[in-house]
C-alpha cells in the first residue's frame, strides 16, 4: 500500500510516574527462585530491561489515552472538533462495551459526526489504526484523524506473581517471562492530508504479512475458575515467538523494501517493537540492520504493547535521533502472528 498525500503531524505520549525496577520484581519472586534453584538477576540479564512504568491501581486506560490525545491537539493548535475519525487501538480497554474510543471522544470534544471506534490487533494495533485513518484520508472520507492507545501491565504482573508464589513451577515461570517485561504508557498519533500542520512527516505506506498458524504462541485474557469468578492470565512461548517472528519479519522487511522502492542500505533509521535485548539483537542481525540505525526504549520502559513503537518514535524524535528527510521504517510485530511495517519520510 502506498500513500501520496498523507502525513503524520503529531506524536504525543504520556507515561506513569511509578517506575518499577526489575530487581524489585525479582525480590518479590525470590521464594520462587529459591524453590526452583534459580540465581537472582536472571530476568534483567536475559531481557536487558532495568525498569518499566506502571499506572496506579484501578487506573482507566481511557484516561491515559485522553492525556496523550490532548497533548497532540495542543501541540498542533487544534481541538477535538477538528478530528474526523478517532481510533482507540489498545489491547487494554475500559470495558468490552461501549468502545473505549467513545469516552475518549467525549473528553476530547469530538463533533457528533466524527467516526470513533476501537480496533484490536495485539501489539500492532496502533499501526493498523494508522492505516485505517490513512485509507479514509486517501478515499476522501476524512481530512484528519487520531489514533490513540494506552496499555497497563500492572494487574497482569501482580496476578502472575501471586500465582507463582502460590505454586512455583518452572514451566509456568518460563511461560511468564514475557509478562514480567510488560510496561505501561499511552500514545496519540495525528494523521492528516495537511502538509503544513505540525511536523508533517510523510506517511509513505506499508506492508503486512501474517503467520496465523502461530496464533497459540501468546495469549492474554480471562479464564473461568468457577461460576461468576474469572482469573486473568498471560502465557507466552518466548522461543516460538522468536523463531517464527524472526522468519515472518524477514519476509515482511523484504516486502517493505520492495513496496517503498528502498535499498536496505539507504534506509536511514528504524523504530521497532520493544521486547528486549535478545529480540533486538536477533532481529537486527536477521535483517542485516546496523544497531546504530535503531533506537531503543525497552531498557527503562519495557514492552508497552501497542504503545511501544509509536512512543519510541516520539522519544527518538525528541532526542534528535530522527532527522528531517530520513527514510524511516517502523517495524511492528504482534501475537497472531501479524507483522506490519510502515515507511515514513521524516
Amino acid at each position: 500500500m502506498r500513500y501520496q498525500n498523507v502525513f503524520v503531524n503529531a506524536l504525543s505520549y504520556d507515561l506513569p510516574d511509578e517506575a518499577v525496577t526489575t530487581s524489585s520484581l525479582e525480590d518479590a519472586l525470590k521464594p520462587v527462585y529459591q524453590a526452583l534453584h534459580i540465581p537472582m538477576g536472571q530476568l534483567e540479564a536475559i531481557t536487558g530491561i532495568a525498569e518499566r512504568r506502571w499506572w496506579p491501581r484501578h487506573f482507566k486506560v481511557s484516561d491515559g489515552a485522553i492525556s496523550a490525545g490532548q497533548k497532540a491537539l495542543n501541540a498542533l493548535g487544534i481541538t477535538g472538533a477538528d478530528i474526523d475519525v478517532l481510533v482507540y487501538a489498545g489491547v487494554c480497554r475500559d470495558y468490552q462495551e461501549p468502545a473505549t474510543a467513545c469516552r475518549i471522544g467525549a473528553e476530547l470534544g469530538l463533533k457528533s459526526d466524527a467516526t470513533l471506534y476501537d480496533l484490536s490487533n495485539a501489539c500492532v494495533g496502533v499501526l493498523n489504526g494508522m492505516i485505517e485513518v490513512a485509507n479514509r484520508i486517501a478515499l476522501g472520507q476524512a481530512s484528519i484523524g487520531m489514533v490513540v492507545s494506552c496499555e497497563s501491565s500492572r494487574d497482569v504482573n501482580e496476578d502472575t506473581l501471586q500465582k507463582l508464589l502460590k505454586n512455583p513451577s518452572m514451566d509456568f515461570l518460563k511461560d511468564s517471562l514475557a509478562t514480567f517485561t510488560g510496561g505501561s504508557g499511552a500514545v496519540a498519533v495525528v494523521i492528516s492530508k495537511d502538509p503544513t500542520l505540525g511536523k508533517a512527516h510523510r506517511f509513505l505506506g506499508g506492508v503486512v504479512k501474517n503467520d496465523n498458524q502461530q496464533h497459540d504462541l501468546c495469549k492474554w485474557g480471562f479464564q473461568r475458575l468457577r461460576q461468576t469468578v474469572f482469573e486473568q492470565f498471560m502465557i507466552t512461548d518466548a522461543i516460538g515467538v522468536m523463531k517464527h517472528g524472526v522468519a515472518l519479519g524477514i519476509k515482511t522487511w523484504q516486502a517493505l523494501l520492495e513496496e517503498m522502492a528502498w535499498r536496505a542500505e539507504k534506509v536511514d533509521k528504524i523504530i521497532s517493537h520493544q521486547v528486549g535485548q535478545t529480540h533486538r539483537k536477533t532481529v537486527l542481525n536477521a535483517l542485516g540492520i546496523p544497531v546504530a540505525k535503531d533506537y531503543a526504549t525497552y531498557p527503562t520502559l519495557g514492552n508497552m504493547g501497542t504503545v511501544s513503537l509509536p512512543l519510541t518514535a516520539a522519544i527518538a524524535d525528541e532526542q534528535g535521533f530522527l532527522q528531517s528527510k530520513d527514510q524511516v521504517g517502523w517495524l511492528g510485530i504482534g501475537s497472531g502472528l501479524n507483522c506490519l511495517m510502515l515507511g515514513l519520510e521524516w
